[in-house]
């Protein structure tokens, strides 16, 4: 199409006017020609007056035909262009890319202020792994010789993780631990979105970074100094991997090999969730390898079996793993309790990843844009193992603790399975949303659900034992390096007191041997017994919660012996209820 100036503004008709015929009558007849000349009349661009007569001759208006001029050929044209199908692009933006950033990074502030404002003393097993990374860490420096084999029951390598806190509290002290904690959290969940964009998309990402980041076991071991945020760290970067390298070559897949046994190595446990690594690596790169996909898988299994099969026989912590893991002792916590409880901290997010793999394989589909409806996306086949293998995973740590019998420990392992539900569970606020964000209220209810329960299971389990600060400061001018202690929770004062005392001088209430002074042998309750009639301990500290049952019995033992008088009863209130700390000290 091309641009004219072809409007014409209609002049009065003069019938006296003479020209070449480009004026015509109302009725597109030429005027006949005049038979005498009059005078031509200025042209008056008023209309003019009506005659009064009665003849025909009256002014009309008339069209001027306008001849076109050519355009020429070199001047440019205006062409209309053709509307665009959709009003946004499907491809990745640096727009797009900052905004979701942008929102990430407020989830990630979200989770910290979730975990700092999380505030007790140390728990008894914070106090383990740290006093323990001390030993180990004086221990490699200085030949120092460890006051007990933490190999031998812990339930991941003492030289690992808890080496590492114990660095970072010698500087900073307890709140630095727990921040490396943090820390290690913080990269899980970004870890999470990352490998969730490049699964779905950048609106699941983001669903799924925000739901994990404010259920209870991401803000509880978020400021935990224990080694559950760094394992967890540590399969999320694998999973990143194998997940980030699909389409690479197929050999790359083995650079999360010793990511995924260095998981194992920081905590046991971490095993139970490398065969859904190994299959991610089939699943991942079969829409772009199809045949190729299962060498890969095969390279992963081969990687890491091999890697662990070589730590097995080059270190001493097989009894650590048989201990707490593989001939753990089972426990007396029902089928249903235990079923109750992960529901609690873990149902919403799961029923969420649910919906999300059901929709997911009705419909493949995830951008909003009419161009992805001609895209050819896996088949459903390939969408339902996906959604199994992500779900399921979410029900192996209750599975296992089932099997086992007990809830220790099972508030944590949780957040490990949901961390390969979410990418799921991100799907299914995206399909609960809708297109263009129909429906958001639905997605922020069940945000604001999960996040309230989040913030009121984590203050509770923080709450869940006693404040320990009063206790110390009683006892410390009590304690040197050569008494022998017994406490409920012999790690708190140990990892507080540690300048003082070590480790081999206290004793705990799960198990006791003891020979008197005749060399006769005492084992469980006797043990204890026998030691608190013969004065054999300085120091007796009990907090009526740990082992209410031995508690009891030591308490008897005390009572109107003359070795012992009560240095101090120090109430407390937990999430359980009230008690008090009963200090007893030797006299003679």
């Amino acid at each position: 199409m091309t641009s004219r100036n072809d409007h014409y503004t209609p002049q009065p008709y003069d019938p006296y006017d003479e020209d070449d015929g480009g004026w015509f009558n109302s009725n597109g007849v030429p005027p006949a020609q005049p038979q005498y000349q009059q005078p031509q009349q200025p042209y008056s661009a008023a209309i003019p007056e009506q005659p009064r007569s009665d003849h025909d001759d009256r002014p009309t208006y008339a069209l001027r035909t306008v001849r076109y001029q050519r355009v020429p050929d070199d001047e440019p044209a205006y062409r209309i262009p053709e509307p665009p199908e959709a009003g946004w692009e499907m491809e990745a933006s640096r727009r797009r890319a900052w905004v979701s950033r942008a929102v990430l990074l407020c989830i990630l502030a979200v989770q910290a202020a979730l975990s700092l404002r999380l505030s007790n003393t140390a728990f008894q097993d914070e106090a383990l792994y740290l006093a323990a990374g001390h030993s180990e860490l004086a221990n490699l420096l200085h030949g120092t010789p460890l006051p007990r084999d933490y190999a031998a029951y812990f339930s991941g390598s003492p030289q690992l993780y808890p080496v590492l806190a114990a660095v970072v509290d010698s500087k900073f002290g307890l709140a630095g631990a727990r921040t490396l904690s943090l820390f290690f959290m913080l990269c899980t969940t970004g870890l999470l979105y990352s490998f969730t964009r490049r699964l779905f998309s950048e609106r699941a990402a983001l669903a799924a970074a925000a739901l994990y980041a404010v259920i209870q076991s991401t803000a509880v071991m978020g400021y935990f100094a224990t080694y559950d945020a760094c394992a967890v760290f540590l399969l999320a970067l694998t999973t990143w991997i194998v997940v980030r390298t699909d389409r690479a070559p197929v050999i790359t897949v083995l650079l999360a090999a010793p990511v995924g046994v260095l998981a194992v190595g920081v905590k046991y446990a971490s095993a139970l969730y490398l065969p859904t690594i190994v299959v991610l690596a089939l699943l991942t790169a079969w829409p772009h390898k199809r045949g190729k996909a299962f060498l890969r898988m095969v390279l992963l299994g081969a990687g890491i079996g091999g890697l662990v099969v070589l730590g097995m026989h080059t270190t001493n912590l097989m009894d650590g793993v048989r201990q707490t893991t593989t001939d753990r002792a089972h426990g007396t916590d029902t089928t249903e309790f235990l079923l109750e409880q992960s529901a609690r901290w873990g149902g919403l997010m799961f029923l969420a990843a649910v919906g999300g793999a059901v929709s997911y394989v009705r419909r493949s589909r995830l951008n909003e844009s009419p161009q992805a409806l001609r895209l050819s996306g896996p088949g459903w086949r390939w969408r339902a193992l996906l959604g199994l293998v992500l779900c399921g995973t979410a029900l192996l740590a209750p599975a296992y603790q089932i099997h086992l019998g007990t809830v220790v420990s099972l508030f944590k392992h949780v957040g490990f399975g949901l961390l390969f539900a979410a990418p799921m569970a991100g799907v299914g606020v995206n399909r609960l949303v809708g297109a263009h964000f129909r429906y958001p209220q639905l997605g922020i209810m069940l945000w604001t659900a999960v996040l309230c329960l989040g913030i009121q299971q984590a203050d509770w389990r923080f709450d869940v034992w006693p404040n320990s600060s009063k206790m110390i400061a009683t006892i410390q001018s009590h304690v040197d390096s050569r008494g022998t202690y017994l406490a409920s929770t012999p790690e708190v004062p140990v990892y507080y007191l540690r300048e003082k005392s070590s480790h081999r001088q206290w004793h705990s209430l799960f198990g006791m041997e003891y020979k008197d002074k005749k060399g006769k042998y005492y084992g469980g309750d006797q043990a204890y017994k026998e030691a608190v009639k013969d004065g054999d301990f300085d120091l007796i500290v009990l907090d009526g919660l740990t082992n209410p049952r031995v508690d009891d019995i030591v308490a008897a033992a005390v009572r109107g012996n003359a070795h012992y008088r009560l240095l101090a009863e120090i109430p407390f209130r937990n999430a359980n209820g009230t008690s008090e700390y009963r200090i007893w000290i030797k006299t003679s």
